[in-house]
């Protein structure tokens, strides 16, 4: 890839780390494993995620905690806000069977059910305008995709590839350009995904200056670190890392 005078960068931002109680108001399948649900509540005034990639913490505990110790110590899992009001936040989640703690209570809780919510902490914005944009993931990675296309100008150079198990679970992008979907079936969670970064060449690469975003199950990381070396992409102006891990649900993505 030719060297070209970078036109963005990615900024870190430490946002005030606060805690809001609020209750599970809606909910909405938009594939067979893959929900919708509105939060809301008064705590949620001044909730804010600058970046695409952000990651929050949501607390499910029994019920409304008398502390923020307390609420801290209840099962809890990082995800991406995908859109957010006065008193509203929507969060997405990908379900797969009945394993973990946020999955099966984004799956089943009764609306009303209280969920406590931490962050974002922190957030890495882009500045200026990438030359280009390649947006890769599987389902964990579909609220931070959502995200980042809202933000590419029509008819800059752009590249979005999503894995899922079939055609019946791919959802609906708001993108400039077509998703490529990509179907692993019964293979491992990623397998699609590794096979299509591994097959990317030079004359794959999206345009120059891209912004390049990967992220899926941890083994996307190291096939993912490959495809930037092989483009000479700056690895500070990109984002690589694993959402999940599998066999690990304690696992927390890098921030």
């Amino acid at each position: 890839m030719t060297d070209v005078k970078s036109a963005f960068s990615i900024e870190r931002r430490g946002l005030d780390l606060r805690f809001r109680s609020v209750t599970l108001a809606d909910r909405e399948w938009l594939a067979p494993n893959y929900v919708r649900v509105r939060l809301e509540g008064a705590d949620l005034a001044g909730f804010d995620s600058p970046g695409a990639d952000d990651h929050m913490r949501l607390f499910f505990a029994d019920g409304p905690a008398e502390s923020v110790e307390e609420l801290r110590a209840s099962p809890s899992r990082e995800y991406t806000p995908l859109a957010w009001g006065q008193d509203w936040l929507d969060v997405e989640f990908a379900v797969h069977g009945d394993a973990g703690v946020g999955a099966p209570w984004a799956a089943s809780a009764p609306l009303g059910s209280f969920v406590g919510v931490g962050g974002p902490r922190g957030s890495a914005v882009i500045t200026g305008d990438p030359g280009a944009w390649l947006l890769v993931g599987d389902e964990t990675a579909i609220p931070a995709i959502r995200r980042f296309a809202a933000s590419i100008p029509s008819g800059t150079p752009a590249r979005i590839a999503i894995e899922v198990v079939s055609s019946e679970h791919e959802v609906a992008i708001d993108a400039p350009v077509a998703v490529e979907w990509l179907h692993r079936g019964d293979a491992p969670a990623g397998s699609a995904l590794i096979a299509f970064l591994d097959g990317l060449g030079e004359a794959d690469a999206p345009g120059e200056d891209p912004f390049c975003f990967i992220a899926a199950e941890q083994a996307i990381v190291k096939p993912g670190r490959a495809l930037l070396e092989r483009w000479g992409v700056d690895t500070a102006k990109a984002v690589v890392k694993g959402y999940w891990k599998r066999g690990e649900a304690e696992y927390h993505a890098p921030h």
